[in-house]
C-alpha cells in the first residue's frame, strides 16, 4: 500500500506556523480513506453496501513537530481484526527526513447501516471479511460477537 501524502497547510497550523495536535487526527482520517480506496473497498462502497465503520477510539503520540510548508505521508495499516472491530495503526513521517513525527491508532466497529447494530463480516460479508483478514497484522476469533 502507498501512504497518503499531505502538505501542510496555513490553515492547519498555530501561530508559531506548527501543526495545531487536532489536525493529526484528520490526517489519521484521510489515511484511513485512502487505506480503504487502495484496497478497492471505498467508504462510499461500503456504505453502498449497508455498512459503516464509526470510530471507537482515537489516540496520537506525539514525536516531534510539523510545520507548515513541510509534506508529510502517513501510512495506515491494520494492526488488528475480529470481524466486527479492527484497530489501524499510524506513522506520520516527514517526506524528506524520513523522521517519524507522529504514531497512532484508532478502533472501529462494524455496524448495519439501517439498524446501527453490531456486524459481522464473516456471517454478513464474507469477501469483504476475507479482504480485511488478508491485511490485518494479527486476526483475533472473538466468536463473532
Amino acid at each position: 500500500m502507498t501512504p497518503c501524502v499531505h502538505k501542510v497547510q496555513y490553515y492547519e497550523t498555530d501561530q508559531m506556523q506548527i501543526v495545531h495536535h487536532s489536525n493529526y487526527i484528520r490526517w489519521f482520517e484521510e489515511a484511513r480513506s485512502h487505506l480503504m480506496d487502495e484496497i478497492g473497498y471505498g467508504y462510499h462502497r461500503m456504505e453502498t453496501d449497508g455498512i459503516i465503520i464509526p470510530v471507537l477510539s482515537v489516540h496520537a503520540d506525539y514525536k516531534g513537530m510539523v510545520r507548515y510548508g513541510e509534506t508529510v505521508e502517513i501510512e495506515a495499516n491494520i494492526k488488528a481484526f475480529t470481524g466486527v472491530k479492527m484497530v489501524i495503526s499510524y506513522v506520520v513521517r516527514d517526506i524528506l527526513s524520513r523522521e517519524v513525527r507522529t504514531v497512532g491508532e484508532s478502533k472501529h466497529a462494524f455496524l448495519n447501516k439501517e439498524t446501527y447494530r453490531p456486524l459481522s463480516l464473516k456471517r454478513k460479508h464474507k469477501d469483504l471479511f476475507t479482504l480485511f483478514q488478508n491485511l490485518h497484522l494479527e486476526y483475533i476469533d472473538e466468536g463473532d460477537k
